[in-house]
This record gives structure tokens, sequence and C-alpha cells, in this order.
């Protein structure tokens, strides 16, 4: 446990002086700024709610592209993962960390998202009530759990062929919705019931019971079960693939 400790401790201390990080999301706030104030002549009631949806739906392939990159691929270029289990950290342990990085890393981005995108509103002149907080905060709950979601089965890539651009190039296809979208056309042909438990009804259920109040018990339980699964697939992949550097 305390070779796990001190690895995490050493991952957020690369993250938090990585200056490519603060570059990229300073960029993507800026472009955001610039294209919310030239359409703000447009804005009503419901946009706060409408454009977070829109803007929160590429969160998890802009934003959550890059923390993937950052905390999965960022060992594969610099050859670090021969080192991390030479030094002990076993293949279990590191998958367990990265997961717990990526959940972290994407909590901060998720949870100062709403923030900043109510606070932009707000100086337009469309100040948030408390249902368009809870329902814009709902809406980066689902942007956060597909950016976990998707980067766990992109780390049985990471872990499995341990190469980069196959690793990006997996991420990038799940979070655009084109492996999903796939995935929807042929389970609506043959099997739709199946549709439900894709990731994206799952997370459409988390996000549609926290702003109705209802029970969020079965989806919860879904997500946790098809993260766990993942997370059990790359550490196996990872175990039986050799380290080749």
């Amino acid at each position: 446990m305390s070779s796990v400790l001190k690895y995490l401790r050493g991952e957020v201390y690369r993250l938090l002086h990585k200056k490519s990080i603060y570059v990229f999301f300073a960029a993507l706030a800026a472009g955001y700024l610039f294209i919310t104030y030239i359409r703000s002549g447009g804005f009503n009631e419901e946009s706060v709610v409408d454009d977070a949806i829109n803007f929160f739906n590429f969160l998890p392939a802009l934003a959550g592209g890059f923390l993937f990159a950052a905390v999965y691929t960022d060992d594969l270029n610099s050859k670090n993962l021969i080192s991390l289990v030479g030094f002990g950290l076993g293949k279990t342990k590191i998958v367990i960390s990265k997961l717990i990085l990526i959940m972290v890393s994407s909590a901060v981005i998720f949870g100062i998202a709403p923030l900043f995108h109510c606070s932009v509103y707000s100086l337009l002149g469309w100040p948030s009530t408390a249902e368009t907080w809870m329902a814009v905060y709902a809406v980066s709950v689902k942007g956060f759990l597909t950016t976990i979601a998707f980067a766990v089965l992109s780390g049985i890539v990471v872990y499995g062929l341990q190469r980069t651009t196959f690793a990006i190039v997996s991420y990038i296809l799940l979070a655009f919705g084109i492996i999903g979208g796939l995935l929807t056309t042929g389970l609506n042909t043959f099997a739709p019931s199946l549709t439900h438990f894709l990731m994206s009804g799952i997370s459409d259920r988390i996000m549609t019971g926290l702003i109705s109040g209802s029970s969020l018990t079965s989806p919860v339980i879904a997500y946790i079960i098809y993260v766990g699964i993942a997370a059990a697939f790359s550490v196996a992949a990872f175990h039986k693939k050799e380290m080749e550097f």
C-alpha cells in the first residue's frame, strides 16, 4: 500500500507540474469563452442547460482525451512501465493507481466545468437558479462517468498492446461515440433491449436520476460492474503481455 501511495503522490506531482496541462485547458477555456460570447445574443432561459449538454458532450473527448494521454500513455512514451514493475510495483497496483489518477483528475475538471459554465452565463446576464445548477452538474457527472469508463476500456489496449497510438485512437473512437454508435446500430437490429446496458444508456440513466430524483441504484450498480470488468481485463492483459520496451 505504501508503494501505491508513493507512486500516486509522484504522479500527482508530475501532473501538477506538467505545463502542457495548463496551456491546453487555458486554450480550451479561451475557445469556449469566444464561442459563448459570439452566441450570447441568442440566449434564453433554457440556454444554460442546453449549452451545457452540448459543451459537456465534447469534454470526454477533449479534456478526457488529454487527461487519458497524460495519465496512461506518458509512461509508455517514457518507457517507465518496465521501471515501475522492476522496482516492485505490481501490475495490478499500477492498473488500480492509474484508475485512481484518472478518477481524481477527471473529478477536478468536471467539478470546475459547471462553475465556469454557469459563471460565464451569469456574467452575460443569465444567472442560474438552483434547478439549473443541479441540471448542469448532472450533465457534468455524465461526462465524468463516461470519461472514466472510456479510459478504463482504453486501458485494456494500453496494457495489452503497449502502443501509444492504438491506445489514444481507441479512446477517441469511444469518446466521440463512434464505437458506441456502431454497437447501438447492431443491437437495435438484433437485440434492442441490450442497448440499455451500453455506457451511453447507463450514464444517461444516472444523469436523469440526478435531475429527477429517481432511484440511482440500478444504473450505479451497472456502472460499477462495467468499470470493474474493464479494469479486470486491463489487469489480465497486463499480466499476459510481456514487457516490450
